[in-house]
């Protein structure tokens, strides 16, 4: 019988390794519903025309995020009129990192123009799901029928410290190809930022 609740408990281990891990390319995503930097609550179901949806993990006080926000702006204006809109979360937690509070999210993305919903992650609950580790880890979704499909997941292009000096926009080659219904050629590359702040 302790054999038995062994490797029960083992099972329950295990599994919850495999959904520490998070999302793959082929998963499909849940949907959520955060609140955004206007107060409202925002969930992919709100965007019933999209073809899909750039979720990037990002914070205000990360010098990648920053790096990274004009291409972010970028990505949104190219590809939101064509159905894949950006909604950006930060996934960080403000008693670890006071920079990343609401409040001054609310000043960051008033500063810099956001055009997109920039959400808070609060309790921590969204960021695991999708196994983000970085500030900005992006994660492109496909809608089928009802349900949203993880595409890619890494980078948003190969330079993080120079955009003058990107060779490969990742973001934008798989936007795209989805946009002209061309095949993806990189579905996976490696985030480089910050890494999320957590709770220990």
């Amino acid at each position: 019988m302790k054999i038995i609740s062994n490797i029960f408990v083992l099972m329950l281990v295990l599994a919850g390794a495999v959904n520490a891990q998070g999302y793959k390319v082929g998963d499909y995503a849940e949907d959520f519903r955060l609140k955004n930097v206007s107060g409202n609550m925002v969930s992919m179901a709100d965007y019933p025309d999209a073809k899909g949806f750039v979720v990037i993990f990002t914070c205000n006080h990360c010098p990648y995020s920053i790096a990274y926000e004009d291409r972010i702006i970028a990505l949104n204006k190219e590809f939101a009129s064509k159905g894949y809109p950006v909604i950006a979360i930060n996934p960080n937690d403000p008693s670890v990192s006071p920079e990343d509070s609401y409040d001054k999210m609310i000043v960051r993305a008033n500063e810099k123009g956001f055009t997109f919903p920039y959400l808070f992650d609060e309790g921590q609950k969204i960021y695991p799901k999708y196994g983000a580790t970085r500030t900005p880890h992006v994660f492109i979704l496909k809608r089928e029928n009802t349900k949203y499909q993880v595409v890619y997941i890494g980078a948003i292009d190969d330079n993080s410290q120079d955009e003058k000096k990107v060779e490969k926009k990742f973001a934008f080659d798989v936007l795209n190809a989805l946009s002209l219904q061309q095949e993806i050629t990189t579905s996976e590359t490696k985030a480089v930022g910050c890494s999320i702040k957590a709770k220990k």
